[in-house]
């Protein structure tokens, strides 16, 4: 870890150091733009004087092309300068990571907070201090949606998740090009912004203005009626009227087609600064050599069946994004009148619909994939010594050596577990704070990175595609009537009726049943673990109930592990290490008395 720190380091300082050279670079320009301005306004000024026109006109056209070349380098620098300063801060927040200082970042993922899922609630997968929060490099809509999907709905099978393994590990030893590929994605503007109005206006087409008729009548007329109003300023016969009354036609033409026009213009210039970016990210994974096959097709994504590349294609809506900007100009008007511009951008964006259109959304779809491999990419450069995990078909299984929780930096721990089909119940006790829920967190995390292709936090990892389903945060709903005990309830009823599907299930169930009375929380408990021993299902169990530990002497699928606390001088200490059997400490009382609650002193504290 302290290597890739280093390097961060080192790419920061570099980062740095240009920012520096062009901050120094633009003020320079800056002066030599006011310096040609002013030389040049009082060279003009005297030449215009003495008077020589010619001089005059000389100094006024040199200085112009001057300016402009300056104004042109300017803003080039400047632009390189908000990149570096970008790719600064990239380096910056990697190293935050490293350093366990990534909870102040500020894209969360709450947006994507779910009370009714499977486990994304309890596994602390979205919002504050979540597995999102620590590894996000995603900006763009897709991209964030496409990681969200990835942690949250995993579509995998085993052949699949091995090479997005292979991809993800490619990425991380291209750390340059991705950084830079973040960098572009983090410039551009909207960039959260929901592009599904696009993709249903791309998809959208406007028969009428691909009718070879009307594109003869709109490309033919503004000829006509241009070259008869030059033909009047040039020949005297040639009346000027009939010009007036050609551009007196188009103005009527632009006036009844005024609404659809403004409608389709309007929309795509909309996503002016959207389809700009997306096409730089684009030519950016286009330029790409890639050697691994996840990859490889996901770049074939942006070549359509004659060899044309996405950015080529997309080139077009550029170059029609950029003219249709003028619209709101001045000049625009009497240009628009003269030859039907806005037709003339109509009939272009209908042709690249027909064209390209149905093409938009998997060409940006392979941005946002991009985006997610990327995030991936980096747990897989900053965290060398973990492994990538392999995968069984069947029997399900999930073994793991020296298992840590991923987000707990230097204070993690690290426990061997193993639960499989002829053992399928780990039953955990121990007492408060002892590291159940913790554990519980551990396992479903890192099973939720090998979906993913990530690597995990581990020596060895072993496991087969589960589907994963946890009940450890419930509360109550004061808008629905529903007590926290019955929340509990729903979500043992929906990983129950899962298990009827026959689908490997892997289930992280903490302190079951803990809103009823004792009697009953222990006769539920040995009920449902009862019926998940025969199930086709692994997965933890933890609970305070000692009495539990009984069930492992008449059930063999069941097996007791525990987590317990010592004392020294008088503290409380855990060590967090999982070991056989059950839990022989307690803690509460020791707990109660520290937070201030008197206890009787004919009552003995268990130490």
């Amino acid at each position: 870890m302290e290597t890739e720190k280093k390097l961060y380091a080192n790419r920061k300082k570099h980062y740095d150091n240009l920012l520096k050279k062009q901050t120094e670079t633009v003020s320079f320009i800056s002066l030599l733009r006011f310096l040609v301005f002013a030389s040049g306004l009082g060279f003009t000024i005297f030449f215009y004087l003495r008077p020589n026109y010619y001089l005059c006109l000389s100094v006024l056209i040199t200085t112009l092309l001057i300016f402009v070349f300056l104004a042109i380098k300017h803003n080039k620098i400047k632009h390189n300068k908000i990149r570096c300063s970008t790719l600064s801060e990239i380096n910056e927040n990697c190293i935050k990571r490293l350093n366990n200082n990534w909870k102040d970042f500020s894209d969360k993922g709450e947006d994507f907070s779910d009370e009714n899922h499977n486990y994304t609630k309890d596994l602390d997968i979205f919002g504050d201090s979540s597995l999102f929060q620590w590894i996000n490099a995603c900006t763009t809509y897709l991209g964030r949606k496409k990681l969200k999907d990835t942690f949250s709905a995993p579509i995998y099978g085993i052949e699949e998740i091995y090479k997005r393994q292979d991809a993800i590990k490619e990425l991380a030893n291209n750390i340059g090009w991705t950084q830079r590929f973040q960098a572009e994605a983090i410039l551009s503007e909207n960039k959260n912004h929901n592009p599904e109005e696009l993709f249903q206006w791309v998809v959208s087409k406007n028969e009428f203005f691909l009718k070879s008729w009307v594109i003869a009548i709109i490309r033919i007329l503004p000829v006509i009626t241009l070259s008869i109003l030059l033909s009047s300023l040039i020949f005297s016969k040639v009346s000027y009227k009939i010009g007036l009354l050609g551009v007196a036609i188009q103005i009527i033409l632009l006036s009844i087609g005024y609404k659809e026009v403004s409608k389709n213009l309007d929309t795509v210039h909309q996503y002016k600064n959207t389809i700009l970016i997306y096409n730089k990210l684009l030519i950016h994974i286009e330029k790409k050599k890639f050697n691994s096959e996840y990859l490889i097709k996901l770049k074939e994504k942006l070549i359509n069946s004659k060899g044309l590349t996405a950015s080529f294609q997309i080139k077009k809506l550029v170059n029609l994004v950029t003219i249709i900007s003028d619209r709101k100009n001045m000049y625009y008007i009497p240009i628009n009148i003269l030859t039907l511009w806005d037709y003339q951008c109509l009939i272009n964006l209908q042709r690249f619909k027909k064209a390209s259109g149905a093409s938009l959304k998997s060409w940006l779809e392979v941005i946002g994939e991009m985006e997610a491999l990327n995030s991936l990419g980096s747990i897989a450069y900053e965290h060398r010594n973990w492994t990538m995990p392999k995968f069984q078909e069947d029997p399900p299984i999930f073994k793991a050596k020296n298992l840590g929780h991923p987000l707990l930096g230097t204070s993690r721990v690290y426990n061997d577990v193993l639960i499989k089909k002829s053992q399928n119940i780990l039953l955990i006790t121990g007492s408060n704070m002892s590291g159940k829920s913790t554990l519980l967190r551990t396992t479903g995390i890192n099973l939720v990175l090998a979906y993913a292709g990530a690597p995990v936090c581990a020596d060895d990892f072993y496991c087969s595609i589960m589907d994963i389903y946890t009940c450890m945060r419930t509360s109550d709903n004061l808008e629905k009537n529903i007590s926290s005990f019955y929340a509990e309830l729903l979500r043992i009823k929906k990983l129950v009726s899962a298990t009827e599907n026959k689908a490997p299930i892997f289930f992280l169930l903490d302190e079951i049943f803990k809103g009823t009375n004792s009697i009953d929380r222990h006769t539920g408990a040995k009920v449902l673990v009862s019926k998940l021993s025969n199930e086709n299902a692994l997965g933890f169990v933890s609970t305070h109930d000692l009495e539990l530990g009984e069930i492992e002497n008449t059930n063999v699928k069941v097996k007791n592990y525990h987590l317990k606390e010592y004392y020294k001088d008088d503290k409380l200490y855990f060590d967090y290490k999982l070991r056989p059997g059950v839990s022989t400490t307690r803690n509460a009382l020791y707990l109660m008395k520290m937070a201030g609650l008197e206890i009787p002193p004919d009552i003995e504290i268990p130490k």
